[in-house]
Parts: structure tokens; sequence; C-alpha cells
């Protein structure tokens, strides 16, 4: 029989990325926190952590990370049917992408939030690579790009995210005078999230162009923007995000009729209880429209008129 109070210590460690700040946050002392982990991979016979070169959960950490996550959800559900039980706030950590999160995220659970008393734990990751936060039981749901649900999860469709090549009007006129072409790929600054980020390479295979080009790496979708609206490169970005620069002529497309749909998919654990199921009919309930606006909502900012996308050359 597992001893819960073993796994907290352990999904604790891996939240904090440390034993130090998992003793603040669990109230123990730090030497506690890490007898309570040598407890357990006693128990088990192996190992739940890597401590070097950087703290992770082994694969059979990652297991145990899964199923704990999934209990403490099980057990909220309990405690709505049994009062008498301590009921603390839930907290969902959930991965999901930086663009979504300063555009359309907030406005789609925060009515959610607040009717259930749940705690979100946000963990920021490209939306290619998010599933293997879930894959490793790092996070209870993600979004990602990937339609293939993993095994014991489930997959909804949530929409697109559509991404236009952005740049000032000056910064067209210097780089791309003639117009988006292999030449103009290898000298203009680009503006990349991060490593994982593909976009930018499957812009560029729009025109055949599969060479190096030169790129500055910034991993914050606002300073993204705020690069991109400071002439510094041409970054792929979406339309919600920038519609008032697109609107006041800031910002423009440096290849309209060139821009990339990246469809979202809301994958979380089977088994995960009403709370996440609950969530799941929230997010589906307003789903992404075309621009990366959220169907269902009426305020400017997160569901933008067709004048904005006219704007850059699609009507």
């Amino acid at each position: 029989m597992l001893d819960y109070k073993l796994l907290s210590a352990l999904a604790t460690v891996i939240e904090c990325g440390g034993f130090e700040r998992a003793g603040e946050a669990l109230g123990l002392s730090q030497s506690a926190v890490s007898q309570r982990i040598k407890t357990l991979e006693i128990r088990l016979g192996q190992p739940v952590l890597v401590r070097h070169p950087q703290l992770t959960a082994t694969p059979a950490g990652q297991r145990l990370l899964n199923h704990y996550q999934r209990v403490c959800l099980l057990e909220r559900e309990l405690g709505q049917t049994l009062p008498t039980l301590e009921a603390a706030s839930p907290r969902l950590r959930i991965a999901l992408n930086a663009d979504s999160l300063v555009t359309w995220w907030a406005s789609a659970v925060s009515a959610f939030c607040r009717r259930e008393n749940v705690l979100m734990d946000l963990v920021i990751e490209d939306q290619d690579v998010g599933l293997k936060r879930l894959r490793d039981g790092d996070v209870a749901a993600c979004l990602c790009a990937s339609d293939q649900p993993i095994a014991g999860a489930r997959c909804v469709s949530l929409g697109t995210m559509t991404y236009h090549p952005m740049a000032t009007p000056d910064y067209v006129a210097d780089y791309f005078p003639d117009g988006p072409g292999e030449k103009a790929f290898r000298q203009a600054p680009a503006i990349v999230y991060g490593p994982n980020d593909q976009l930018q390479h499957r812009f560029l295979s729009q025109f055949g162009y599969h060479g190096p080009f030169p790129y500055h790496l910034c991993p914050e979708s606002e300073g993204f923007v705020r690069l991109a609206s400071a002439g510094m490169g041409y970054g792929m970005i979406p339309i919600i995000q920038v519609q008032e620069a697109v609107e006041r002529g800031e910002l423009i497309s440096l290849a309209p009729g060139h821009a990339l749909s990246v469809p979202l998919y809301w994958h979380f654990w089977r088994h995960s209880g009403d709370l996440m199921e609950r969530l799941t009919q929230e997010l589906a309930a307003t789903s992404l429209d075309a621009d990366g606006g959220l169907r269902g909502h009426d305020d400017r900012k997160n569901h933008p008129e067709k004048g904005s996308a006219a704007a850059l050359g699609y009507s």
C-alpha cells in the first residue's frame, strides 16, 4: 500500500525544484523531506529522483507522480460527497504554450476556477512538446499540437491558433523589398521562441527554403512581440496578440496568405475525476476560432473583429 505522505513529498520536491523549498511548502525540515524520499526509494527498491546534474524524476518516479495527481483529483470528488473530510483547494498542474497563456486561456478558465475553487499551477511549454510533460507524469493535463493521445489519456480538439509572420513596415521594407525569398531569409533576423519552436522552419518551408537563417532567441511571449515591434526581427505571432498594433499599422505581415494554423488539443488522464471532466467541458464550450479568439466571448480582446484579419490581407 502506497504511503501518500511520501508521494506528496516527491511531488512537492519536483514542483519546488529542491528539498529546502519543498520543506517550506510542506512545513517540514529539509532533512525530513529527504528522509521521506529515501523511505519511498527503499520501499520501492529503486530511486525516484535523479539529483545530478538536474533534479528530475526517474521513470519510476514519473509513474508515481502521474498516479498521485490522479488520486488528488479523485479525492477532491470524494470530499464533495463526504463534507467531513478536510477539503483543501485542488491544484491542477497544467502545461500550456505561452501564446495561449497571454491571449485566451485566462478568459476560458477564470469562471471555472472561481466556481470550483481551483488553483492552477501552470507550466509554460511549447505546444509541440507539452505532451511529454503529461507522459512523464509531471502534469495532470496539457495543451499541445498533437492529436494522438497517449495510453491512459484522452484528447479533445480546442480549435487552432493562427500565426502570421509579423514585423514593422520599416523592417519589411529593409529586408524584404522584393518579398520573401532565399536571399532575404538568409539575411533577415528572425525571432524564435526557443529550441523547440518549429514555426519559423514551417513558415520558411512554404517558400521551399530549408537553409540557415539568423535569429534572436526570446523565450517569453510578450518580450517576443516587443522585439518585433522594435524592428529587431520578424516572428510568427497570433493575430489576437497584436490586433491593436496591426490596426494602427505598426505591425504587418511580410507574406500575406502564408499564415500557419496550429491545432491545439487538450490532453488529460482518464479517470481523473469529475473536476477534470468539467474543466474539459468548459474548454470545449469556448473553443478557439480561426483567429485564436474564443467562441462565445464577445469582448474585443478575446474575439478579434474581422477587420484585423483584413489588415493582413485576409478577408
